[in-house]
């Protein structure tokens, strides 16, 4: 984000002195994307931020993935990944369950009650998608209080901790890169600045409001990230004092929150085409949301979807409220994802077409990320499946 805020105590000019009220020094930290020639900040400590006092294996949940061969379109149901009150006892972090991946973006889901441990993700930004539920988000650069419909997103190496709020589940699908994400760049200005014609702006934004400071010592911290062959993997260290000891940082690199609430839909006569949904992008993958909006308004218009082969991306659409016209009939519903791959023709269920004629408001929403490289399937995914969805358009499958 080039959009610059500043919180807490920091000096007047970088990388000169900064003393604590008893004459000591606070020791200044650069975090710098691409090589420190893109976004960054810089955050003063209390403790020198390098020291460690232990470091072990953090055995990762299954991140074993399966090609999607045959090629098929996909429902999963990622609702029933947690049954009962099996959340209860789950965290944000440790709880997750590997549903679609590639090399440059894995998607996770998973409901908590619990308190994660602090964690930081050095394999690349992570985008976590509050379907309900309410929580705390705390991070180096202090706190986000967040709550359904929000997109949360944490720079690459943010140590952080969920703790969910209030009596009910934390339902978060987890867009995990393996680089930045960010604002979609026909959005910006050459200088960073959100354009009039972008469906929301910095004022959107919501980011931490005061530094956070926490007293402990010998505290563990997860750090997921490369592996020899460039797959995640753990490591738990140790640190002497707590990592939350930051006085105050300022720069253009953060945690934020972004309401889907407060994306303002682009509609036109006819159907508009995926990409006026698109929300932020990453390499190798663009994020959409579908949000409650005006449909299409030419006399002759069809409001769905017409059928679309996106031939360069795997196409995966996360369910998560009101009534999406489009799959009626195929068994999806809040909590689904559909997987429609590069390859296959996908569109609307067979009666949608002659049924949306005359609709004037679709209410429904869902948060889509499409990818440029095939996508395999987690052991979530794998899991949740519906066996009969890829048969739904013709209404028949494979003879026993």
């Amino acid at each position: 984000m080039a959009y610059y805020r500043r919180l807490g105590s920091v000096p007047r000019k970088r990388h000169t002195q900064h003393r604590t009220p008893e004459g000591g020094l606070y020791y200044e930290e650069l975090m710098g994307e691409e090589g420190f020639f893109s976004d960054s900040s810089l955050l003063y400590h209390r403790d020198i931020p390098s020291a460690i006092v232990d470091a072990r294996v953090w055995e990762l949940p299954d991140q074993a993935t399966t090609p999607n061969h045959p090629l098929l379109p996909r429902h999963l149901k990622l609702h029933g990944l947690f049954p009962g009150a099996e959340w209860k006892a789950a965290d944000v972090v440790t709880g997750r369950r590997l549903v679609l991946g590639n090399a440059d973006v894995r998607i996770s889901y998973v409901v908590a009650g619990a308190p994660s441990a602090l964690y930081r993700n050095a394999l690349g930004d992570e985008c976590v998608y509050v379907e309900s539920g309410e929580a705390v988000v705390e991070t180096v650069f202090g706190t986000l209080t967040v709550g359904p419909g929000d997109y949360v997103l944490l720079p690459r190496s943010t140590t952080h901790r969920w703790v969910p709020a209030g009596d009910g589940p934390l339902r978060a699908y987890c867009i995990e890169a393996s680089s930045h994400v960010a604002p979609a760049k026909r959005y910006l200005s050459k200088y960073g600045q959100f354009l009039e014609h972008s469906p929301f702006c910095e004022r959107d934004l919501r980011g931490p409001q005061e530094p956070l400071v926490v007293d402990g010592s010998d505290v563990e911290v997860l750090v997921k990230h490369r592996g020899a062959h460039g797959g995640p993997v753990g490591t738990r260290y140790t640190y002497p004092g707590h990592p939350f000891d930051v006085v105050g940082w300022d720069g253009c690199l953060y945690p934020y929150a972004f309401n889907i609430a407060d994306f303002e839909p682009l509609t036109g006569r006819v159907h508009q085409p995926p990409p006026v949904h698109q929300v932020f992008e990453g390499a190798g993958f663009v994020v959409c949301n579908f949000v409650p909006r005006k449909v299409d308004y030419h006399p002759l218009s069809i409001p769905v979807p017409y059928y679309h082969s996106n031939v360069d991306s795997d196409e995966v659409m996360f369910y998560c409220g009101g009534n999406y016209e489009a799959r009626r009939g195929s068994g999806i519903g809040q909590g689904s994802v559909s997987l429609h791959p590069g390859g296959h023709a996908h569109g609307p269920q067979p009666g949608a077409y002659e049924r949306s004629i005359g609709v004037e408001f679709f209410d429904e929403l869902a948060v889509m990320v499409d990818t440029f490289r095939p996508l395999e399937l987690g052991e979530g995914g794998l899991a949740a499946e519906d066996p009969g969805y890829a048969w739904t358009w013709s209404g028949r499958g494979p003879e026993a």
